[in-house]
């Protein structure tokens, strides 16, 4: 064994004693007035619908990642998984809505019941999705290119991306933060903070009890707010690079539109990429240089997470207790 070999053979002990312990993990998002949990083989969701009453589902979730191996490359899974969770989010998003509303007409009936086609909700479903898309895509995306293409040279693909990309993250805490304020977004927020403090409790190999969820944090490194915002450092690092080799071969981009259709090419590759650095940075969150990398994440939490009531954490369990 050469000295290289002997190098890498240390470093990568080093490493190891760094490293967290492997743990059973499950992922999990916050709805209105519950939680949707991700285990293994099952997806489940828990929404209270009164002070006594909460309605759990369940029901059998194999990703396709086991289907089909290859699609567990590095990178390439983390592509998969951000389509994957975008369905499962939505879907389950939707049906805590349902569950809501329905709740609510049981309790005040409405004077005139609406015959409901469902094929019309199912378009308008759709369209509200693709306005809500294009909506980001503009504001999150296509707003900041075209700010910045009137103030820095074309030639420029580092400057150009470095200010895009510090203004997107900008808007995105400014975003984040101004729908905080909203009562409504303050009680997903707070469920939210029950989803980790669930998360926290089960990954550490104990029983799902008020006691025991109460003491943990609301802030998770595996926390989608944290993905989020590594997805906009990342973005900064590929379409430089990207950007750079493009200049390099045909000359500066044409106009803005070309440049945010080459980025939204690159989308699949950023989601893998960011899904890869965090699941490392959740590993080894133990080095201090890597403590530090994920703290901005983490801070960013304290505007989507807030702390849970004790139902909050009741409706979690019960979420968390039907994954698994």
């Amino acid at each position: 064994m050469n000295f290289k070999y002997h190098m890498f053979f240390i470093a990568s002990q080093a490493l190891n004693l760094f490293a967290s312990p492997k743990k059973n993990t499950v992922g999990g998002q916050a709805l209105i007035e519950g939680v949707m949990m991700r285990g293994k083989e099952k997806i489940s969701l828990a929404v209270r619908r009164s002070e006594s009453d909460v309605l759990v589902e369940s029901e059998n979730f194999v990703s396709i990642t086991q289907k089909y191996p290859i699609l567990k490359l590095p990178v390439l899974r983390g592509a998969i998984n951000l389509f994957e969770s975008l369905a499962v989010g939505y879907k389950t998003l939707s049906r805590s809505a349902d569950i809501v509303t329905e709740a609510e007409n049981l309790k005040n009936p409405p004077k005139q019941v609406k015959k409901t086609n469902k094929a019309l909700e199912g378009f308008y479903s759709i369209l509200s999705l693709v306005v809500s898309f294009g909506i980001m895509f503009g504001v999150f995306m296509y707003a900041p290119m075209w700010i910045f293409s009137q103030l820095i040279p074309k030639e420029s693909a580092l400057l150009f991306n470095i200010c895009a990309g510090i203004f997107r993250i900008m808007l995105l805490i400014g975003y984040m933060y101004l729908i905080s304020l909203w009562k409504e977004i303050r009680r997903v927020f707070e469920y939210h903070g029950a989803e980790h403090k669930a998360i926290f409790t089960f990954e550490d190999g104990k029983e799902l009890t008020y006691e025991n969820m109460h003491p943990y944090t609301t802030l998770h490194p595996r926390c989608g707010t944290s993905f989020l915002f590594l997805v906009g450092f990342i973005c900064i690092l590929l379409f430089s690079i990207v950007d750079a080799v493009y200049i390099s071969y045909f000359g500066p981009f044409p106009n803005v539109l070309t440049r945010f259709l080459v980025h939204i090419l690159l989308i699949p590759l950023v989601s893998g990429t960011s899904y890869e650095v965090l699941k490392l940075s959740d590993r080894y969150q133990n080095i201090p240089l890597v403590k530090a990398a994920i703290m901005p994440g983490l801070w960013l939490q304290k505007i989507t997470t807030k702390e849970p009531s004790r139902d909050q954490l009741e409706v979690a369990s019960l979420a968390l207790k039907a994954a698994l």
